[in-house]
């Protein structure tokens, strides 16, 4: 695949995930907050997820792109890993459901539109690595995941695995508003 192809679906898919996110902070706090059951999260849940893994890749990615010193290269190869888990990461029309780590699971946390200001920067941060990653191989440049200090992921696979979960949980975030919008209309 192209790198240049690469990054323009990436920045399109992170442009529509922080609009989306703005489009939020018009709700009321009981909207954002509501949840269909006590052991699911809501919309704030949903994006407090999103920060929590914004705060581990944001930084990485800055760090692993300042000290690349891999030229730029036409074409990006995905690893098999990484292409792995960016495909899981998609939203599906029947989403298939797993399981976060405890330190990533905002259940229960008292939230506000702060949650959202947040994504709103990060997202912000996310277009901006994106822009500056056309100076770097995409697929020589590694980066860490934040489930283990061992593996490495190709830069290119990276971003994808980071903006295909925002996407993911920004569809979650769109079935609580509508279930949340069906309930308050009866």
């Amino acid at each position: 695949m192209l790198s240049k192809d690469l990054l323009q679906d990436l920045l399109e898919r992170t442009q529509e995930n922080k609009n989306k996110a703005e489009g939020l902070k018009t709700l009321p706090s009981e909207t954002l907050n509501w949840k269909s059951s006590p052991d699911s999260w809501s919309i704030l849940e949903c994006l407090e997820h999103l920060n929590r893994y914004g705060d581990f890749y944001i930084p990485e990615i800055e760090k692993r792109m300042a000290s690349s010193q891999q030229r730029p290269a036409e074409n990006f190869k995905s690893g098999w890993l990484g292409n792995y888990f960016a495909k899981t990461m998609l939203p599906q029309k029947k989403l298939n459901k797993m399981k976060t780590f405890k330190s990533m699971d905002p259940i229960g946390s008292t939230l506000d539109k702060e949650v959202l200001t947040k994504f709103i920067s990060q997202q912000q941060a996310l277009i901006n690595l994106l822009n500056k990653s056309k100076e770097v191989d995409l697929t020589k440049t590694k980066t860490g995941i934040s489930i283990s200090k061992w593996i490495k992921l190709r830069l290119g696979d990276t971003f994808r695995v980071v903006i295909y979960h925002n996407q993911r949980h920004m569809a979650q975030a769109e079935r609580v508003l509508k279930e949340a919008g069906r309930l308050s209309a009866v």
